[in-house]
């Protein structure tokens, strides 16, 4: 894991999370995740900053992931992990912001929730 964690900590990104902080910070998600087949950053309202596809689909499906994870507990999820037998998704809330990735199926997990809280910490600051 600490090679992953370098990559994050090369890249000098900026404490405000505008949207070419998280456009950087996605390219480095995709550029050490070879099984990531998408990604996006929300901030804490479920808006996307930034992502890989469409931005309003994603922050509704990471909406109702969240809301989904958050149910399920008496606190808010700081992270969430689904696996189909079509791939996973992993949610990381880090502060006011969140890190939603969907993989390949078989992924390390640790891992990519390692690598999506490095993305946000970077872009909290």
């Amino acid at each position: 894991m600490e090679r992953h964690g370098r990559y994050f900590d090369q890249v000098a990104l900026v404490n405000a999370s505008t949207t070419s902080d998280a456009a950087r910070a996605l390219g480095q998600l995709e550029g050490i995740s070879p099984q990531l087949r998408g990604a996006a950053f929300l901030t804490e309202r479920g808006e996307a900053l930034v992502a890989s596809g469409d931005p309003v689909a994603w922050g509704g499906a990471g909406r109702e992931l969240l809301a989904a994870a958050d149910e399920a507990g008496s606190e808010k999820a700081a992270h969430a992990h689904v696996a189909t037998a079509d791939g996973e998704v992993f949610c990381v809330r880090e502060g006011n912001l969140i890190g939603i990735a969907v993989t390949d199926r078989f992924v390390l997990a640790s891992l990519m929730v390692f690598d999506l809280r490095a993305a946000l910490r970077g872009l909290r600051g």
